[in-house]
């Protein structure tokens, strides 16, 4: 592991030479990364059609155009977010003055899933050089398509002193856990964020953990169910059901679960009227293991719509369960393109189910009672949450994105990617003309007096 220690120190050094701090410098190496997208769109698309199917349209709103944009905010905002911050300062300390001076970190890992490789991968990159920081890159190997792109890609466009890209599976992730950076993010599930935690302990390396879990959705009687029904299953078969935060059950009301399940298969016609396995709009699942995994959680409940399968083409229709509480599909997460469906009594049966569970990292809620949606937002902890439809709550640049308790820790997206890879440096500059005596030993007697003094000013 010689050649990722030699990539360590390359970009340690590129820390050292401060002027990869400047906004000047920041706004190159995003300005790069943007050419780099736009130049090989094609490249990239073609690579995630291999790793998982994805259609040209996915590939583009979810990761080519998607990272565009988010760079696109960053440039107009970057100036603002870098300035030194004033802040005011106690009476006792004048005459002085007090500021925040946001500066980087230093050398930061950025450890991305299979799901949506390329953009998992480079979002938090662009907060990590907006923030003046240097990276390595750990793009998944279970992507080798899209791994092998970012590789070959990322030295034609930014110095190796300031990006490196470090390819392989699980002995060069444990070479990497093992060196002293200044921050690790890792998206993924729960069992490798414990381990990429613990590891990081070691140096009192801060992270930031994008996890998963079961995210849940509430369907009220007073609703729209032919909408319903295409925004929600919309968000569960985007990417083939393999988004870490598509819906992963539907709680239902017992007397429109019926209606509901005859929605759900006139949207699945309209969506893919020759079936989804001949429609191009409809990937894969990304590899054998996977689909046996998710195979398995057919055994147990009805299923109602779906089930074909074929895992020769890692086909696997979307499909729809009438399941249990007790259901293996409802034991785990199952990101893929199997929902369970479950009925309720009512919203408040529906909330203490889902409040009886870990914290997840997306919760959806349809009604048309405003006041229902309220309780739902009010009462129900997550990452996140979008009211009346699904997913779309990830474009807003507005709203950090992340996970609470087993979901994850630490969240990005816009101002947020900047911060977290931004330490915030406190400085008080005083002046040297006054210098009250009151401080300094002996203290005899100066104790009332400092009391007197700070109960006068408040």
């Amino acid at each position: 592991m010689e050649a990722i220690q030699q990539k360590y120190h390359e970009l340690t050094q590129g820390h050292l030479d401060k002027k990869n701090h400047s906004y000047e410098s920041r706004v190159d190496h995003l300005i790069a990364l943007r050419k780099l997208i736009l130049e090989n769109e094609n490249m990239i698309l073609e690579a995630l059609n291999k790793d998982l199917g994805k259609s040209r349209f996915e590939g583009v709103i979810s990761e080519t155009l998607f990272l565009v944009k988010e760079i696109d905010h960053t440039l107009k905002k970057l100036k603002k977010w870098m300035k030194k911050k004033r802040v005011s300062t106690p009476f006792l300390q004048f005459p002085a003055r007090s500021y925040i001076i946001p500066e980087p970190i230093g050398v930061v890992l950025i450890i991305s899933p299979w799901n949506y490789p390329f953009q998992l991968l480079i979002s938090p990159l662009i907060g990590a050089l907006a923030a003046g920081n240097m990276a390595i890159l750990k793009p998944s190997e279970v992507a080798p398509n899209v791994s092998s792109v970012v590789a070959r890609l990322i030295p034609k466009y930014l110095s190796k002193s300031i990006v490196s890209v470090v390819e392989g599976a699980v002995a060069e992730t444990q070479a990497l856990l093992d060196l002293p950076f200044n921050h690790i993010f890792y998206t993924g599930n729960s069992h490798v964020g414990r381990i990429v935690m613990e590891k990081a302990a070691k140096h009192l390396c801060p992270v930031t953990l994008e996890l998963g879990g079961k995210s849940p959705c509430f369907v009220d009687k007073n609703n729209d169910l032919d909408l319903v029904a295409k925004r929600l299953l919309w968000g569960k078969f985007f990417n083939t059901g393999q988004t870490c935060v598509a819906p992963d059950y539907v709680l239902v009301e017992e007397e429109v679960r019926s209606p509901l399940i005859e929605a759900m298969k006139a949207v699945l016609k309209d969506f893919y009227p020759m079936g989804a396995k001949e429609s191009p709009d409809y990937g894969k699942v990304i590899n054998k293991r996977h689909f046996l995994r998710l195979e398995s959680y057919l055994s147990e409940d009805e299923i109602v719509i779906g089930g074909e399968r074929d895992i020769e083409s890692l086909y696997f229709s979307p499909t729809i369960l009438e399941a249990s509480e007790d259901s293996l599909s409802m034991k785990e997460e199952i990101f893929g393109p199997i929902l369970p469906i479950l009925a309720v009594k009512n919203f408040d049966d529906a909330l203490t189910f889902i409040n009886q569970r870990a914290h997840p990292l997306a919760a959806y809620a349809f009604s048309k009672d405003n006041e229902l949606l309220n309780r739902f937002r009010e009462e129900v902890t997550a990452g996140g949450m979008c009211l009346n439809d699904s997913l779309v709550h990830l474009t807003n640049e507005g709203l950090p994105f992340g996970g609470v308790g087993e979901s994850g820790m630490g969240s990005y997206h816009g101002k947020k990617s900047f911060d977290i890879f931004t330490h915030y440096k406190s400085v008080m500059k005083r002046g040297l003309l006054i210098d009250l005596p009151v401080r300094y030993p002996p203290y005899a007697a100066k104790e009332s007096l400092i009391r007197r003094l700070l109960n006068w000013l408040g």
